[in-house]
C-alpha cells in the first residue's frame, strides 16, 4: 500500500495535515464497523435462513450466507490493519518532525 503523504516534504506538514490524518483513523474504524456489522448480519441471516426454510435452494442460500459473513468480517479486519499500519507511520514520520515554533 502506497503512502499518500510521500510526495510531501516533512517539513511542509502542519497541524491541518495531522487533523487530517486523525479523520482518517477514525473514518478507519467506523470502516471497521461497518464491515463487523454486515459480517455479522449475512452470518445471522444465514442462521435465520437455515433454520426457517422448508426448501432446499432456500437452505443452500442460508448455507452461502455463513462463509460470506465471515469472509467479510476478515477482510475488514484485514483492510483495517493494513491502513491503521499506513497511519501510524505517518504518525511517526509526524512525531520525528522538528517543531519550527
Amino acid at each position: 500500500m502506497s503512502n499518500p503523504y510521500t510526495r510531501f516534504q516533512a517539513s511542509e506538514l502542519i497541524l491541518r495535515d495531522e487533523l487530517a490524518i486523525d479523520r482518517t483513523l477514525l473514518a478507519n474504524e467506523r470502516t471497521l464497523l461497518s464491515y463487523l456489522r454486515s459480517g455479522i448480519a449475512l452470518f445471522i441471516a444465514g442462521v435465520s435462513i437455515i433454520h426457517f426454510s422448508h426448501q432446499a435452494w432456500f437452505t443452500a442460500v442460508g448455507f452461502a450466507c455463513l462463509p460470506s459473513g465471515l469472509v467479510t468480517v476478515w477482510i475488514g479486519i484485514r483492510k483495517y490493519r493494513e491502513m491503521d499500519k499506513a497511519i501510524q507511520a505517518i504518525r511517526r514520520r509526524l512525531e520525528n518532525l522538528p517543531r519550527e515554533d
